[in-house]
């Protein structure tokens, strides 16, 4: 089973649109190709962090912006809205109950994943869109200083 990306996309699509406001026509075809995807699923995304109050959008015009500050936008309020509020974890409920391992496995993971899944819900809600964008220059600034070194 392939993982979700809508969680890495959906932050991408809000960075993106504040890097590049008033740099770059933030089409869904902009935002796509820098990701990777198609068009349509960044429409898609775009629309469920509209409905979850991050981004504000007009139909028709490519000029989406962010509905709060990146800083008080939390990796967690992105993951409810891109993920609409999935469990982190899946644990495979079609075991055979006749097996030491079927029989017991889901009982012992649900105590995991549920200790896993506090503690990255709580670090989400620690970290700020405004810590992902500050990040990204960062690590920009450090690849442009070393192509300067280097070209």
């Amino acid at each position: 089973m392939k993982a979700s990306t809508r969680f890495s996309d959906s932050i991408h699509i809000l960075a993106f649109i504040n890097i590049y406001q008033g740099n770059l026509p933030l089409t869904s075809n902009n935002i796509a190709a820098s990701i990777g995807t198609s068009p349509v699923v960044v429409r898609r995304l775009m629309s469920q962090l509209r409905k979850a109050g991050l981004l504000n959008t007009v139909h028709g015009a490519a000029e989406p912006t962010l509905a709060k500050k990146p800083a008080d936008i939390s990796l967690y309020d992105v993951y409810l809205a891109a993920e609409d509020g999935a469990p982190l974890f899946t644990i495979d409920r079609k075991t055979n109950p006749q097996c030491i391992v079927g029989g017991n496995i889901q009982e012992t993971l649900g105590e995991v994943y549920h200790e896993a899944e506090v503690a990255a819900e709580a670090r989400l809600s620690r970290t700020s869109l405004q810590d992902i964008i500050d990040s990204i220059q960062v690590k920009q600034a450090k690849k442009n200083a070393r192509q300067r070194r280097e070209g």
